[in-house]
């Protein structure tokens, strides 16, 4: 059924899909969940840097996800940013209607993050922490601009992980 403006869900997904993206995660805690609290994690290809000064990204949360209600209370989280092996990971992820976060989390190699207290993904090609500055409602996702308050680049060698036409692929 094409909207108003006579583009269709189907028709606008299958342009979009030809646009190549980075893989990330986006992981919080959340101290909110459970005695010791829960971390939260989400596999995201709309991520983007918007700022060099001051230092600003992009997210796109799906409104009234897990992670946008988590967001929306807890102001700091972190993004790994996948390696060409770590796809399983990016599909881990981006399960939808999963029941909790810690299974998923129980076997990955992580540390937490010094100032968002958010899973660091082992062998990711780079890490950021972030705090949100601003939260923009667009259709049926949530903009999240945060500031980058610390990044890591533990992995010198290897590519990223991309999605293209609705699959993980890798460069070359």
């Amino acid at each position: 059924m094409p909207h108003a403006e006579g583009v269709s869900d189907d028709e606008f997904r299958a342009a979009m899909s030809r646009l190549a993206a980075g893989v990330v995660l986006v992981t919080a805690h959340d101290p909110e969940d459970g005695p010791r609290g829960e971390d939260i994690g989400m596999t995201a290809t709309a991520f983007l840097s918007v700022s060099l000064d001051p230092p600003l990204v992009l997210v796109s949360l799906r409104n009234d996800s897990r992670m946008d209600d988590v967001l929306a209370e807890v102001p700091v989280w972190a993004v790994s940013l996948l390696a060409e092996n770590q796809r399983q990971i990016a599909g881990r992820f981006a399960m939808r209607n999963r029941v909790s976060d810690r299974l998923l989390f129980a076997d990955l190699p992580y540390r937490r993050g010094e100032h968002s207290d958010a899973p660091l993904i082992g062998g990711a090609l780079a890490t950021l922490e972030c705090r949100t500055e601003s939260r923009v409602v667009a259709g049926d996702h949530t903009l999240v601009i945060g500031r980058v308050l610390a990044t890591e680049l533990p992995r010198a060698e290897g590519g990223p992980l991309t999605y293209f036409r609705g699959n993980y692929r890798t460069l070359g």
